[in-house]
């Protein structure tokens, strides 16, 4: 962890900053509970909360420890035992599985209801000013503190590995890196393609004798398939990015290919059983989708 003295001097945190944070102490104890309440109506809906909060004494020993750690961010004394605990705060999410993510939002939270707080109490410009500053310092080093475990954490993992397989492990990220622009090429060239099915059932409706009814529906087929392909794109450039696989984008181009399959075959009595194969299929690609685009909602204990 780093030095209380080094931590401070990196974020210019003075005494005098200290000193005005203790003063906001009594106003916000006394939104203490206004404040752990409107946090829970905030972590709750992060929607898989519950898995952390499993039973009615966590959340009371939570709601506790939450409430003690708010009004300790105003305490005025920050020293080697202050930021300890924090750290050991930091420890105990890492051991649970807390994702970082689900920190970075709460402290957006606590950031938000301290700030509302200071604007609706102003008075002086000057004493407005300084705290805000010292707010936001004292914030900021605490997120610093509870996230440099997940930090140290993964530092630690990865130097315990042996050489052989930090090259591995070096070896399939790139692996990854260069598979996922692959696919994304790929992906670009099915689009492709995919214009030149849409073009070329443009020209059979016009210039065959497939009839009208038939190459309308398979005109409306090719361009399911083409918006079916671009918005994967899309997808894989979110994934790109740094988001999750997105499998429902695949699932949506299935979807869009056989539907096109059904809207061909509709006009063919000949086709009534591999319709209802076709048709059978569909739905559960799209029960699939449904479970995979809508996550579960965790029911409040």
């Amino acid at each position: 962890m780093k030095e209380c003295h080094s931590l401070k001097n990196n974020y210019k945190f003075t005494p005098e900053e200290a000193d005005i944070l203790k003063t906001l102490q009594p106003r916000m104890q006394e939104l203490s509970e206004q404040f752990i309440d409107e946090f829970y109506d905030y972590i709750w809906g992060f929607g898989k909360t519950a898995q952390f909060l499993k039973n009615k004494e966590i959340i009371a020993h939570h709601r506790t420890k939450i409430q003690e750690w708010y009004i300790n961010l105003f305490c005025g004394k920050y020293d080697m035992l202050y930021f300890t605990s924090l750290y050991k705060i930091g420890e105990i999410h890492v051991k649970i599985g807390l994702p970082t993510h689900y920190v970075n939002s709460a402290f957006t939270f606590v950031r938000t209801f301290v700030l509302q707080n200071i604007e609706d109490n102003f008075e002086n410009k000057e004493a407005h000013v300084k705290q805000l500053k010292a707010v936001e310092k004292i914030i900021d080093m605490n997120l610093d503190i509870l996230t440099s475990s997940y930090r140290e954490e993964e530092m630690s993992k990865f130097l315990s590995l042996s050489r052989i397989e930090k090259n591995i492990l070096s070896s399939l990220k790139k692996f990854s890196s260069y598979s996922n622009f692959f696919l994304a090429g790929a992906l670009a060239l099915v689009a492709f393609f995919a214009v030149g099915l849409f073009l070329y059932d443009i020209y059979l409706l016009f210039f065959s004798d497939i009839g009208i009814e038939q190459g309308i529906l398979t005109v409306l087929g090719s361009l399911l398939v083409l918006w079916a392909a671009i918005e994967l794109i899309n997808e894989e450039i979110e994934h790109l990015k740094g988001k999750g696989f997105a499998i429902k984008a695949f699932l949506m181009l299935a979807m869009a290919a056989l539907i096109r399959k059904i809207l061909i075959y509709s006009l063919s009595s000949e086709k009534a059983e591999e319709l209802l194969i076709i048709g059978a299929v569909i739905v559960a690609l799209a029960i699939s989708y449904k479970l995979v685009a809508e996550p579960k909602k965790e029911k409040n204990i």
